[in-house]
């Protein structure tokens, strides 16, 4: 399973060091939970974090309800479940809060057929987001404007400099890691802006995936979330992520789409 990932693609920049302290075995679960408790990681009730079998999770508990009461995770022997629990060791603070924040809304109103904004907004960004970081001046606000408005021959080429050096994209949902296993050209990420001044690009990489961490968290904890926050990004679009990112591979319009214009009633 694992072999078929190629780790020097650079979208899985962020989860390679958590990946690299793995040892060759099917039994990734208990390597998981070795590396939590090495971390000293917990969930929002201070409980030890560990991964557990699927069959652990009870009948009729909701699986985030399930980690938010216990701290267990639990885990199948797929692609989906092994990038999860890479994210887990990587983001431990963002999946934290990500966890409360859908324990809590499970409390409140149940499981049900529709998850509610809140809801829906965590399990996007759990399942697909990525984190961009640009740097907080004049022209990175003109790259986060113009990904916004989909210009994207705008962010891709004409500002394609900025990238690595004043804009970093940082994957963290574990379902887009797995699709990007068979990368396509379609493959688009619900992207969250992070602002980011000078010092952030002085850090060496792990001390930028903390900050990230720590700052995406304490945002979550305050702000909430909801599905109005994320830009889409398609992850072969980044500069630098793909072979010939020529004019012609942006003027793709059946995946890079002008934005939508409302109807004026």
């Amino acid at each position: 399973m694992q072999e078929s990932i190629d780790w020097s693609r650079p979208w899985y920049d962020a989860v390679r060091d958590a990946a690299a302290r793995l040892t060759p075995t099917p039994h990734f679960r208990d390597q998981f939970s070795q590396q939590a408790a090495a971390l000293g990681l917990r969930n929002h009730l201070g409980l030890p974090l560990s991964f557990v079998p699927q069959e652990a999770l009870p009948d009729g508990t909701a699986y985030e309800q399930h980690i938010g009461a216990t701290g267990c995770v639990p885990t199948r022997d797929n692609l989906h479940d092994f990038f999860n629990g890479l994210v887990w060791l990587s983001f431990p603070l963002i999946k934290v809060q990500l966890n409360a924040l859908q324990a809590a809304q499970i409390a409140l109103d149940g499981v049900g057929k529709s998850r509610g904004p809140a809801r829906d907004g965590a399990t996007i960004f759990d399942e697909n987001a990525a984190l961009l970081v640009v740097r907080d001046n004049a022209d990175g606000q003109a790259l986060v404007a113009a990904l916004r408005e989909h210009l994207w021959h705008q962010a891709f080429v004409e500002r394609r400099a900025q990238w690595g050096t004043d804009a970093q994209v940082w994957l963290f949902g574990h379902a887009l890691m797995e699709k990007l296993v068979a990368p396509r050209k379609a493959i688009t990420a619900h992207t969250r802006i992070v602002l980011a001044d000078d010092a952030f690009f002085t850090l060496d990489h792990a001390a930028r995936r903390a900050w990230i961490d720590a700052t995406v968290a304490a945002q979550l904890a305050t702000h909430g979330l909801d599905t109005s926050g994320f830009t889409p990004m398609q992850a072969l679009g980044v500069p630098g992520w793909w072979p010939q990112q020529d004019d012609a591979f942006y003027a793709d319009a059946s995946v890079f789409r002008p934005k939508r214009v409302s109807a004026v009633k």
